[in-house]
């Protein structure tokens, strides 16, 4: 294990974290008021800088590294133009809850309830992988509060039949084996079916100070989070439609899930969605092609309906 000093990916986060902060963000907690001690690490704009008038957005990261590496492009592209909020969920940072509960729906309550705690109104939300499934949720329990929604990457209408296909491509019999990577190999396995440029070259002490600084915290909360997950139990997709525009972003070659799950997302999600295709993009393509992916999202998002 590398001391802090030497670890690259701790420096690398000390960087993350600055950009945050040179787009206008800090860090914060709020209590969430469910009775269950549920408190939400977040980043937000200083409440006495945000500007009259200008739109919020909520960034919802995915299952991996903890939010400041999975939108820092989007911060500091977005940052200017709105107020941008960048939750942790339950279970990732400084995010927590007495409850028991470890559903999807949960962290929507969670999300929700943050916005409501610190007094914003109405928001966009964009949610990449597993916080896709999050801002489903919170857009059709909530539709009220939301304007509009963005999707990327995110099996919403997962069965139980496309959760075995995924293990048998990476090879796997456990799907925290390959979402919550505990050896360099797992890992290898996870980028190269989340990432469509296969970064083979990096050598193993990287990859175990990527394991050891992003995932072995709460590891033993995060399984019961991949367990709790109320999709992906049998052969229905569990998906109804949401009454608002809608945004799908999807990699042409997501292998974790595969572009015919976003075709037919597509079409149980109802008549106001609209499907972009990012070519010679995997999971993650916020990262793998940010510049691209932030024009669509702000296209859709600055488009009046």
């Amino acid at each position: 294990m590398l001391p802090s000093f030497l670890s690259p990916v701790s420096l690398y986060g000390n960087y993350l974290r600055r950009c945050f902060i040179a787009a206008g963000l800090s860090l914060r907690t709020a209590d969430v008021d469910h009775g269950d001690g549920t408190a939400i690490h977040f980043w937000g704009p200083d409440p006495a800088k945000t500007t009259l008038g200008k739109p919020s957005l909520v960034l919802i990261h995915g299952f991996g590294p903890v939010a400041t590496w999975q939108w820092r492009r989007q911060v500091q592209f977005f940052a200017p133009k709105f107020d941008v909020y960048v939750p942790y969920l339950i279970f990732f940072g400084g995010s927590t809850t007495r409850s028991g509960d470890r559903t999807e729906t949960f962290q929507a309550a969670a999300v929700a309830g943050l916005m409501e705690t610190i007094g914003v109104e109405r928001y966009s939300l964009v949610g990449t992988s597993y916080g896709g499934i999050v801002a489903y949720n919170i857009a059709r329990r909530w539709p009220e509060r939301v304007e509009k929604v963005v999707i990327a990457s995110s099996g919403v209408n997962m069965r139980r039949r496309d959760g075995e296909a995924l293990l048998k491509r990476a090879n796997l019999a456990r799907t925290e084996d390959l979402l919550l990577p505990a050896t360099a190999k797992q890992l290898r396995t996870l980028l190269s079916l989340a990432v469509f440029k296969r970064p083979n070259i990096f050598p193993e002490f990287f990859l175990n100070d990527l394991l050891h600084k992003l995932y072995s915290e709460k590891r033993k909360e995060k399984m019961e989070l991949l367990n709790g997950l109320t999709i992906g139990r049998d052969d229905e997709a569990k998906v109804s439609p949401l009454d608002k525009d809608v945004l799908l972003v999807w990699g042409d070659h997501d292998q974790i899930f595969p572009f015919e799950m976003a075709t037919e997302l597509k079409e149980l999600l109802g008549k106001k969605v609209k499907l972009e295709v990012m070519k010679n993009t995997s999971h993650v393509p916020q990262t793998e092609k940010p510049a691209l992916f932030n024009e669509i999202v702000n296209n859709f998002l600055c488009q009046s309906t």
